[in-house]
C-alpha cells in the first residue's frame, strides 16, 4: 500500500525478494493547470511490474476489503499510503501490517515528517520500519536507520534520500521480523513529536519570525506546500533563499546582493529564486528587474 514517489523504491525492493500479490493506492487525482487526472507514482510502477492494483476512495469499501482478502497476504507493507488502516485490515494478514515511515520514531509522527524535520532545524532524521496499530504512527519499532540532513536539503531532496534508505532497510527488517530474530519494541511516549498534515496556507512566510526559521521553511516546503510571500494582490512563491545578518523593520521590502529581500524579526531573507503568479521560476536578480513595486522605497544592503 503506497501512493507517492516515496513508496516506489520500497515496492521495487519487495519484488526482488517476495511475491507481491497486489498493490493498493489512492485514486487518480487532478494535477497541473489543465487539471487532468494523474495516477499515483506507485500505480505507474505497479503497472510496469505487472502487478494487480486497486484504487479505492476509502479502504473501508467492501469491494476493496474483499479484494485484499482474496489476495490472502501474509503481510502488508505500507509506505506513504495516505489512509489510516482499520482493525479489519490490520488483523487480516498473519504477520500484520508493516509501515515504512520517514522519521526516527517517536519523533515526527504524522503526515509530514520530512518537512517537519527540516523546518525544526534537526541535524538528522531517518526511516523507521514499524508494526502498525490503530494509532497514527504509534506502533512498535522493528528497525531504524539514521541519516544527516544536509544544510541545502529540501523536502523533495530529503524525501528521495529517505525513500532509498527505507528501501535498503525494508528487506532486512522484514526478514528479521518474519523469522522472529527482530522483535518490535514499543516507542517512548515521552519523546513523541507530531508532524500534522500540511495545508497550502502553512507555506506563508511570516516576517515576524527570524530569517533563519523562514529559510528552513522555504527548503522544507519545497515542493509542497510551497513557501510564499504575499505581494500586493498575489502570492510570490519562494523556491530558494538565504539569510544575511542585518536588521531592518520586519516586513520591509529590501534590496540585497542585487536581489529582492525581506526584513524579518532577526536577519534578512534574500530571495534567490522566486516565481510570481502566472509566471515561470526566475532568479532573484531577474525578478527584481521587473518588480517596480518591490524596488520603490526599498533600502539596499
Amino acid at each position: 500500500m503506497g501512493s507517492p514517489e516515496f513508496a516506489v523504491p520500497s515496492l521495487r525492493a519487495l519484488t526482488r525478494d517476495y511475491t507481491v500479490v497486489g498493490v493498493v493506492t489512492q485514486p487518480d487525482r487532478p494535477a497541473g493547470r489543465g487539471r487532468t487526472l494523474k495516477p499515483p507514482a506507485i500505480k505507474e510502477e505497479a503497472g510496469a511490474l505487472g502487478l494487480a492494483t486497486i484504487q479505492p476512495n476509502k479502504l473501508t469499501e467492501p469491494s476493496a476489503v474483499q479484494q485484499i482478502k482474496d489476495w490472502a497476504p501474509e503481510v502488508i507493507v505500507v509506505a506513504a499510503f495516505g489512509q489510516l488502516l482499520r482493525r479489519e485490515i490490520l488483523d487480516l494478514p498473519a504477520h500484520g501490517c508493516i509501515n515504512v515511515h520517514a522519521s526516527v520514531l517517536p519523533r515526527w509522527r504524522g503526515a509530514a515528517p520530512i518537512q517537519a524535520a527540516i523546518a525544526a532545524g534537526d541535524a538528522e532524521t531517518g526511516v523507521t520500519i514499524m508494526r502498525m496499530d490503530e494509532g497514527l504512527d504509534t506502533g512498535p519499532v522493528i528497525a531504524q536507520r539514521r541519516v544527516a540532513i544536509d544544510p541545502q536539503d529540501t523536502g523533495g531532496s530529503l524525501a528521495a534520500k529517505l525513500a532509498s534508505l527505507g528501501a535498503e532497510l525494508l528487506p532486512t527488517a522484514l526478514r528479521g521480523y518474519l523469522s522472529g530474530s527482530l522483535v518490535a519494541q514499543p516507542q517512548d511516549a515521552a519523546l513523541v513529536t507530531k508532524a500534522p498534515l500540511l495545508k497550502k496556507e502553512d507555506g506563508r512566510l511570516d516576517p515576524s519570525l527570524p530569517a533563519e526559521v523562514l529559510e528552513r521553511r522555504v527548503r522544507a516546503f519545497n515542493p509542497w506546500p510551497g513557501a510564499f510571500i504575499v505581494m500586493d494582490d498575489s502570492n510570490l512563491k519562494v523556491h530558494r533563499a538565504h539569510v544575511i545578518a542585518a536588521q531592518h523593520s520586519p516586513g520591509s521590502r529590501l534590496l540585497a546582493e542585487g536581489k529582492a529581500a525581506l526584513a524579518t524579526a532577526q536577519g534578512i531573507l534574500v530571495l534567490d529564486e522566486v516565481q510570481p503568479a502566472g509566471k515561470k521560476p526566475m532568479s532573484g536578480e531577474d525578478f527584481l528587474m521587473g518588480a517596480r513595486g518591490w524596488r520603490q522605497d526599498a533600502r539596499s544592503f
